[in-house]
């Protein structure tokens, strides 16, 4: 049988002999807990002033590039949206640098603290770095959508709302994490879309946007005449109470675009305000096609090619 007081007595004479030895790693324990708690209330303060004053150098640059817009149309940006969206920028890009501040801090306290206790760390970091070159391979494509995310939300390229097109997808962003990007189209299908893989943004929900109209109208059409109502028309389509405050611009015939199958087609431009293009457009249409049919301008109708009988001539 083993002989328990002499156990004790073996084990009473280690923690003599070590008692000053453990209070003192118990006592450097402490302070390494201490300073990765003070280090990381530091870091993270930092962080959050560091995304606030990116937002604010931001929010400079969009209120200069504004109050210039501002002279040449009369639009009004919505600066109580505009903060709202650079706060929440700021509130993702700050609690996702903090996330990283906080696991590098108590990874090297927990690595100190197991040195503390006598732990050969060679080992340990030695699987810790394979362990992590595995993972570094395996997870590319990760720390690649990762990266874009950060530099999407930094930047303002996209934002919760947005009307834009990443290529596949043309739609508006429902929600956005530092991985993916979710998007809606208008048949209502949810794409799930890999920031990295993001090559280039059409945003239409920013600063203005243009609602582009072509009408094709018949070839017999007096263009002088027909430009004359189509100016009038949306003369008429800007004053209205309903869509002024949409319209930015005066609206604008830029003239005819392509002549061919029996079709003389008319462009114009409304500058509207970033999101409504579609809208004005499809007002401004409706109104057009009232007014050419008070003045009896004539819309082209297409001309199909005959089906030719017998054998075709070449040559």
């Amino acid at each position: 049988m083993t002989d328990v007081p002499a156990q004790a007595g073996v084990i009473g004479e280690w923690f003599a002999s070590n008692t000053g030895e453990l209070i003192s790693s118990l006592i450097n324990v402490v302070i390494i807990v201490l300073v990765a708690i003070i280090a990381r209330a530091v870091l993270g303060r930092v962080i959050l002033r560091l995304a606030q004053r990116i937002v604010q150098s931001r929010q400079q640059l969009d209120r200069a590039a504004s109050n210039a817009r501002r002279k040449v149309t009369k639009s009004i940006p919505d600066e109580a949206a505009r903060v709202r969206r650079q706060e929440q920028r700021a509130q993702t890009i700050g609690s996702v640098l903090r996330s990283i501040a906080s696991f590098v801090i108590f990874g090297v306290a927990f690595m100190m603290i197991l040195g503390e206790f006598g732990i050969n760390l060679g080992p340990v970091l030695a699987s810790a770095g394979v362990l992590g070159l595995a993972i570094g391979f395996g997870a590319q494509s990760l720390v690649q959508d990762f990266i874009a995310g950060l530099f999407m939300m930094s930047e303002d390229q996209i934002g919760v709302g947005d009307v834009v097109d990443v290529g596949d997808a043309v739609g508006t962003v429902e929600e956005m994490t530092m991985r993916i990007t979710k998007i809606r189209d208008l048949d209502g299908n949810l794409w799930y879309v890999r920031n990295g893989e993001i090559r280039r943004v059409a945003n239409m929900n920013q600063d203005w946007a243009n609602a582009v109209i072509e009408i094709p109208l018949d070839y017999s059409v007096d263009l002088a005449r027909a430009k004359q109502v189509i100016e009038s028309g949306l003369e008429e389509f800007a004053a209205d109470p309903e869509l002024a405050t949409e319209i930015l611009d005066k609206p604008e015939v830029s003239g005819v675009t392509g002549i061919g199958n029996g079709a003389v087609t008319m462009r114009m431009i409304i500058r509207t305000r970033p999101g409504s293009q579609w809208a004005v457009g499809r007002a401004a249409r409706a109104h057009l096609k009232g007014r050419f049919d008070a003045e009896g301008i004539q819309v082209a109708v297409p001309m199909f090619p005959q089906a030719e009988v017998g054998a075709t001539k070449q040559g």
